[in-house]
């Protein structure tokens, strides 16, 4: 998931114990900075990254966001969200939806004006996800080492502002992946991503394979990788 810089958590973080559970959530981080990724690349973005992950995929890139944490009400989120002065907020993790009351979440910062997307695996049911909230969602190659937990379900809950990302290790990868998109007609659906995993497959070899093959998907590199590196917090 995209990640980025000036990290920081709400500062009345300590009073959430107080706050009944179903009005809370488990956050790693919540940062300001530039969206990396999707079709919002480049804009000043607020992230609001969830604790914890029910995958393992091999080339994750957010590992300490699995555990630990801490919790904050919604409120305070929405707070300490605002205190940033963007217009795009992105809820990522760690898988976002493996804590339920993300979706009261989505659906307050849709009430509170904001541009909203979400950062999924795709492995969790997003029929209920607010539709005003841009839904970036992964499918899992097989080098993913999670290739069995897509939830092809899914697919008929995207709509044409919902993106679909496959992020791509090898040739394998994108062979599987060529095959998917055509497969399910997806360009017809919604925006189509590409992405190497970075420092695994060149991106200059996928481009080329995009390209010869007439492709109707969008390549993407992550931004904040090109800006920051893999530095923490980023």
């Amino acid at each position: 998931m995209t990640a980025g810089a000036g990290q920081s958590v709400p500062a009345a973080a300590s009073r959430a114990d107080a706050v009944p559970l179903d009005q809370r959530l488990r956050i790693t981080e919540i940062f300001h900075s530039i969206q990396g990724e999707a079709d919002a690349v480049g804009w000043p973005t607020v992230f609001v990254r969830l604790t914890g992950c029910p995958l393992r995929c091999t080339w994750c890139d957010t590992t300490y966001s699995f555990h630990g944490g801490q919790w904050h009400s919604i409120d305070e989120i929405l707070a300490e969200v605002g205190r940033h002065g963007a217009r795009h907020v992105c809820v990522t993790g760690g898988e976002p939806l493996s804590q339920k009351r993300c979706l009261v979440l989505l659906r307050r910062l849709c009430d509170a004006g904001y541009d909203v997307s979400l950062e999924t695996s795709g492995a969790l049911d997003v029929a209920a996800v607010d539709g005003r909230v841009r839904k970036v969602m992964d499918l899992k190659a097989p080098d993913s080492g999670e290739f069995k937990r897509n939830r092809w379900s899914n697919l008929a809950h995207l709509r044409a502002h919902d993106q679909v990302k496959f992020v791509l290790a090898g040739r394998a990868d994108y062979e599987w992946a060529r095959a998917t998109v055509e497969e399910h007609q997806l360009a017809q659906t919604c925006q189509v991503l590409f992405s190497p995993v970075h420092a695994s497959l060149k991106p200059r070899a996928l481009a080329e394979w995009i390209l010869a093959d007439r492709l109707p998907v969008r390549m993407q590199l992550q931004l904040h990788k090109l800006l920051w590196g893999d530095e923490p917090g980023h």
